[in-house]
């Protein structure tokens, strides 16, 4: 077995490459750009990039691309080999520091939520220093990656990592002024962590491809419940299958080759579910890696005859796949805002950054449910394991009473001072024995971190992260004018008056209860909190007024880059409903009506033959009554969902659509999707035309 350390970040022009390969003046203003964040000193950029390419090249690599993240989802790359012309015409291996810096790949096809028509093609990307270069493996074939944004050629965002690194901008600002107003001298850029843990499904791929639903909509639309699903919760934590552990393996390998530090592997509580964590990481960098993860786990599951689902619910009754999105905020001295300490100005600190999360999240509660809202995620919410669509935040049960003793105090004293100290001192030691982590809530404090659960499993973690950021800078901002309003005084004494306005102005939003329970939904109602209860509602969220200055004035997203994301999400939203209605009336019509057809004539055949016998089966005659019922309801429903479909082509207002989908679409799906399960439970075997829920839940 190859030792971890010895094959770690071997595809990655990492710090230690990057000291080896550029001399020390141009590695030096490099790893300077990277821990500030600003802009490539120009003057290096091409010492960089000849160091880059002749790594690349040494290690195999002909070509090199821009790696950006388009609001379609995933990733996206154009490849360009490391090849110019030279004076006398002969080819060169080149690669410029304009190159490095920037490229120009064509724009058109990728969604801009009509911010531009299509024959207005020009995007660029543009690298960020801040995530390492590494190199993409295809076979024999290894390339260059540089990880980048995407702007339109106006300067508007057309990508997912864009607003995450504004965000992180805007929080560091509002986090470092604050901190100066605590006598915090040393803080001089806020740092975001995070680390994404990622659910994800893995079938056979001899079964896969018996189901046109997951190789086209990468859920199943029909499957009746297995006689044994997730119910005697023997899976969950359970000894590892042979087969996944050597899947398991290799996926590490690859992860650690690409620097990706996975950490934790795991059976989760559906057959054949699992969950990989890594380590905490800038937050940047764990975003990266964690999209890198996705189409790695791909790549290597194909290899083992196994294909891994990313769906957030690709199977109906057991549990939907999640990314748990952990996040923290503290600045470059290494100090976490979230840790409790044995220094009462830092649990101040603490509590003031607790009261900043709170802050955002009542106020902008609908808006953290609608960056997590699409099609695959509407099934996911608020069912098996997953949290409710209602925003709330779980603190455990020793931290709430702190809390509340925060918010019940009278006059501030030194004596009071100390207890609450002497409280949040006491959490990390505490948290084990009095808290949980109530795996209802989406927004639950495990510790040191609040860990997002709402994170769909094949979403990019960007936007909820920067949303996160983007609701303690409104905190942040929010406290810093109260602690104006109390000059003169110990800030110690007004932080805690300034606390005790927070916490009992955003109590709605703290819940330790059953999110999953219909008194919590009634609860909620009666506190105010949004409850959306699917994606054309949650987008609405976007449309407040309070939001759009929210993402403006933390200079994230433009207004009209905000409708733009709308637009974008509501397309994207009618286009998965619409494929998904489509593949079901194709599989109705030509699998599953065939088979009843097929076993229909197999039981007249046989009622015929007894009859012949002399034999009238009146079990076989009534028998042959109840096939042809099933085959009339897959029928009707079948033709219903056509008739939706046909209504919904009449609909030219997006929203109006996506609305009509999300009520009459379902409602019809569901419709022939209980005929489909129910003749599916009924016809043999030999006939049915897909690998059912029992194989791809439990065979490998």
């Amino acid at each position: 077995m190859t030792r971890i350390s010895q094959i770690y970040g071997e595809l990655t022009f990492n710090k230690a490459t990057m000291r080896e390969k550029l001399n020390h003046d141009a590695y030096e203003k490099l790893i300077a750009t990277i821990h500030s964040g600003s802009s490539l000193d120009e003057t290096i950029a091409e010492d960089v990039a000849h160091a880059m390419k002749e790594w690349a090249i040494g290690k195999g690599a002909t070509h090199f691309t821009h790696w950006f993240q388009p609001q379609r989802g995933g990733t996206a790359e154009k490849h360009d080999a490391f090849i110019s012309y030279s004076e006398t015409g002969e080819i060169l291996e080149r690669f410029s520091g304009k190159q490095l810096i920037q490229s120009e790949p064509d724009a058109s096809s990728f969604p801009s939520g009509g911010m531009r028509s299509t024959f207005e093609a020009r995007g660029y990307t543009a690298w960020d220093p801040t995530s390492p270069a590494f190199l993409l493996e295809a076979g024999s074939t290894r390339t260059l990656v540089i990880p980048s944004v995407f702007l339109s050629w106006t300067g508007d965002v057309l990508d997912i990592k864009t607003p995450f690194l504004r965000s992180m901008r805007s929080l560091s600002d509002a986090g470092v002024k604050l901190q100066r107003m605590l006598g915090n001298r040393l803080a001089k850029k806020i740092i975001v962590y995070a680390g994404p843990e990622q659910e994800y499904f893995v079938v056979s791929r001899k079964l896969y491809e018996t189901r046109q639903d997951l190789r086209i909509c990468g859920r199943t639309l029909f499957g009746a419940p297995p006689a044994k699903g997730q119910q005697m919760e023997d899976h969950y934590f359970g000894a590892i299958h042979q087969k996944m552990m050597k899947f398991m393996e290799d996926l590490d390998h690859e992860l650690y080759r690409r620097g990706i530090p996975a950490k934790t592997r795991h059976n989760e509580v559906s057959p054949n579910q699992f969950e990989i964590a890594p380590l905490y990481e800038e937050a940047n960098l764990a975003i990266d890696h964690n999209l890198q993860m996705m189409e790695v786990m791909k790549k290597v599951g194909a290899k083992h005859d196994l294909v891994v689902i990313l769906h957030e619910k690709p199977f109906a009754g057991v549990n939907g796949s999640g990314k748990h999105v952990n996040w923290s905020v503290g600045d470059n001295t290494g100090t976490n805002y979230l840790e409790p300490s044995a220094s009462p100005l830092k649990n101040i600190n603490f509590l003031l950054t607790l009261g900043a999360i709170m802050l955002g999240v009542d106020k902008y509660g609908g808006l953290l449910r609608a960056c997590v809202a699409d099609a695959g995620n509407d099934h996911r919410l608020g069912a098996n394991e997953a949290p409710p669509a209602i925003m709330s935040i779980y603190l455990g049960e020793y931290l709430t009473r702190l809390i509340d003793e925060i918010e019940s105090m009278g006059k501030v004293t030194e004596q009071a001072m100390a207890s609450i100290n002497m409280g949040v001192r006491n959490l990390p030691r505490i948290a084990k024995d009095y808290s949980d982590r109530n795996r209802t809530s989406p927004i639950a404090f495990t510790g040191n971190k609040f860990e997002f659960r709402a994170v769909g499993s094949s979403q990019n973690p960007s936007e909820s992260a920067a949303l996160l950021n983007m609701l303690c800078t409104y905190g942040y901002y929010t406290i810093e004018k109260r602690l104006e309003a109390h000059k003169g005084k110990d800030i110690r004494q007004n932080a805690l008056m300034v606390l005790k306005e927070i916490f009992r102005e955003t109590k709605r939003v703290r819940f330790e209860g059953n999110g999953y329970s219909t008194e919590w939904h009634q609860e909620a109602a009666r506190r105010g909190l949004p409850n959306a209860k699917n994606t054309p509602a949650a987008l609405s969220a976007f449309n407040d007024k309070d939001v759009i200055e929210l993402y403006e004035k933390s200079h994230v997203l433009t207004e009209r880059e905000v409708h733009s994301k709308i637009e974008i999400k509501l397309e994207t939203y009618i286009k998965t409903k619409e494929i998904e209605y489509k593949a079901a009336v194709n599989i109705a019509k030509t699998s599953i009506l065939p088979a009843l057809t097929k076993q229909i004539m197999a039981v007249a055949s046989a009622a015929g033959a007894m009859k012949s016998a002399g034999v009238a089966s009146e079990a076989l005659i009534s028998e042959a009554k109840h096939f042809e019922k099933l085959f009339i309801d897959v029928k009707d429903t079948t033709e219903r969902l056509e008739k939706m479909l046909q209504k919904a082509a009449a609909r030219k207002d997006q929203h109006d659509k996506a609305v009509f989908f999300g009520d009459d679409g379902e409602k019809a799906l569901s419709a022939l999707r209980t005929a489909v399960d129910t003749a599916e439970e009924v016809v043999a075997h030999e006939f049915w035309p897909m690998a059912k829920y029992q194989e791809l839940l439990t065979v490998l």
